[in-house]
């Protein structure tokens, strides 16, 4: 287990959490409510825990993952309560997993950590179902702590290719929100401020779901990290002005050869970064990388609701909703899209940074870290 000590531009900020108890419950950050309020949900039904990820009361390909370990988790328990039979745990074991591997199609973690909740539920098969239940709870919050300790390892990794001092541009949120604790991006940044680089943020608000702009900028303010946010329109500008020393983002799926699924909008920010001679960051865990998808063409692209488009607000469960759009035109609103291995300078994982051709570092890295979990 990778151990580290606070330090400068550090956070408390944890979209997930598991709370013990005769009847536990898992609690997550309202993110759709952000900035302006801050809502916890404590949710003690798994099927409510699914339409969280659904919903993006959590999202970020890592806190995803979490969210339905804890998921898993948490129906389990509440199987164990009243059957102590083998095959029907089995059978809701299976039928839990499938639920939460409907949630979110891109998010590769997110199969990943059913992945490991299945393999632990199978490491103590044939035992009683109350122990299987406790191993499941305790797979969950290893998962979780794991990845933020990954986060704080790949901000070491990152901090050391930024720049000393000038601006780094950020798309979507891949901060502490996205994640266990810390960030992948963020977390990037975060170390990069607390070794004292002298830095400034943009921060593109990331359209049509305005995870840069309510949450990103959030963390920024609640840590101190010195930002500034832009629309996302504004980067080749800034670019052009000398204000941008480098990128850094996140993924919700790495595939083989390097090609890196992340929130709609970024393969145009490694585009305008290639132009301007701009390096162009991927911060994510091994998690991440699917090493079963030979490229991007392969990752599924999921397609979001119309109404996030055409509504300012159409993001947030309540409140007030403004239509911006003409009843009547077509919307496409795919939540992702996927940036070539050939326009990402490097990729920061928690076993170091892979720089291309990605495919045999990716896959040693992957590798590496499946060996350590054993």
């Amino acid at each position: 287990m990778i151990t580290h000590t606070a330090r400068a531009y550090d956070t408390d900020i944890r979209p997930v959490l598991w709370i013990d108890g005769p009847e536990p419950i898992v609690r997550m950050l309202d993110q759709r409510l952000l900035p302006t309020r801050t809502v916890w949900l404590d949710l003690d039904d798994p099927e409510a825990v699914a339409r969280g990820i659904t919903d993006m009361v959590v999202r970020g390909a890592p806190a995803i993952g979490i969210s339905a370990a804890y998921g898993i988790a948490l129906a389990m328990h509440q199987h164990a309560r009243v059957s102590q039979d083998a095959d029907a745990f089995d059978a809701t074991l299976l039928r839990v997993c499938d639920r939460f591997a409907a949630t979110r199609p891109t998010a590769v973690n997110l199969f990943w950590a059913i992945d490991r909740m299945r393999a632990a539920a199978a490491s103590v098969a044939g035992r009683p179902i109350d122990e299987r239940a406790t191993r499941l709870i305790a797979e969950a919050r290893t998962i979780h702590d794991e990845d933020i300790g990954y986060c704080r390892s790949m901000g070491d990794f990152g901090a050391a290719l930024l720049p000393d001092e000038g601006g780094v541009i950020t798309h979507c949120n891949a901060g502490a929100l996205a994640t266990g604790g810390y960030g992948t991006a963020l977390g990037v940044l975060r170390s990069a401020f607390a070794g004292g680089k002298r830095l400034h943020v943009f921060v593109d608000e990331t359209r049509p779901f305005l995870q840069g702009a309510r949450l990103t900028a959030w963390e920024c303010v609640t840590d101190g990290m010195a930002a500034t946010l832009i629309t996302d329109n504004m980067a080749g500008s800034l670019m052009q002005q000398g204000k941008i020393q480098a990128a850094v983002v996140g993924s919700d799926r790495i595939a083989a050869n390097g090609d890196v699924a992340n929130k709609i909008g970024t393969y145009a920010v490694a585009v305008l970064c290639r132009y301007h001679g701009i390096p162009f960051f991927v911060a994510a865990p091994t998690s991440t990388v699917d090493l079963a998808c030979a490229d991007g063409a392969a990752i599924p692209i999921e397609e979001r609701t119309t109404r996030e488009v055409s509504d300012i607000g159409g993001w947030a469960p309540d409140g007030a909703v403004v239509r911006v759009a003409p009843e009547g035109i077509a919307i496409h609103n795919p939540a992702f899209d996927v940036t070539p291995a050939a326009l990402v300078t490097a990729i920061i994982t928690e076993r170091g940074v892979a720089r291309p051709p990605f495919a045999q570092p990716l896959r040693q890295m992957v590798e590496a870290a499946e060996r350590l979990r054993r």
